[in-house]
């Protein structure tokens, strides 16, 4: 059975310095031969998720993906010492057990160490909510960990060593733990 990890990101912005984590995390999954789908919280109509429209055919795509997926990657910048409002309003948007069976990685992003908690405090908590139960540890970032430059051909990441390998140590953990589930089912 094929290993599907879906990335869901809170980030408003889609040249944030999570997309260079979460580009890391794509090519560190997919050399592990894992199918990755990429989902942008950002994408989906505002009004939908504002309004919490949960019979948009834009919100039930985006929550048939998040069902087929074997695990999920869940990332967000630190927002007032929390995940992203733009987040949330998806997660509201899932059904009560979406994550259910699935294998989860928070991984956030954040100015400060003083918000190394708001994964266990704010999205670790929502998440268990909705049913995730396995947990392939959690990943959190600091800005500056996290180079962005704007080149001729585009931007471009550079993430310190000590950065990338705890995202390649998580990746190796999530790529383990869906493996072994999908033997279990």
């Amino acid at each position: 059975m094929a290993k599907t990890v879906l990335i869901l990101s809170g980030s408003p912005n889609p040249q944030s310095r999570l997309a260079g984590i979460i580009s890391h995390l794509e090519t560190t999954l997919a050399a592990r031969g894992v199918d990755v789908d990429h989902l942008a919280a950002a994408s989906l109509p505002a009004e939908d998720l504002i309004f919490g429209r949960f019979d948009s055919p834009a919100v039930q795509e985006a929550n048939a993906r998040v069902a087929r997926a074997d695990a999920v990657i869940v990332a967000s910048p630190v927002y007032k010492a929390s995940y992203t409002g733009l987040l949330k309003t998806f997660l509201d948007l899932l059904p009560q057990k979406g994550l259910e069976g699935k294998t989860v990685l928070p991984v956030m992003i954040g100015g400060t160490i003083a918000h190394l908690l708001a994964i266990e405090f704010a999205l670790k908590p929502v998440l268990s909510a909705l049913g995730a139960r396995r947990f392939a540890g959690e990943v959190y970032a600091l800005d500056t960990q996290v180079e962005r430059k704007e080149t001729p051909g585009g931007v471009i990441y550079e993430l310190q060593d000590e950065l990338r390998e705890r995202l390649d140590a998580a990746a190796a953990r999530l790529a383990g733990e869906t493996a072994d589930a999908a033997v279990r089912v």
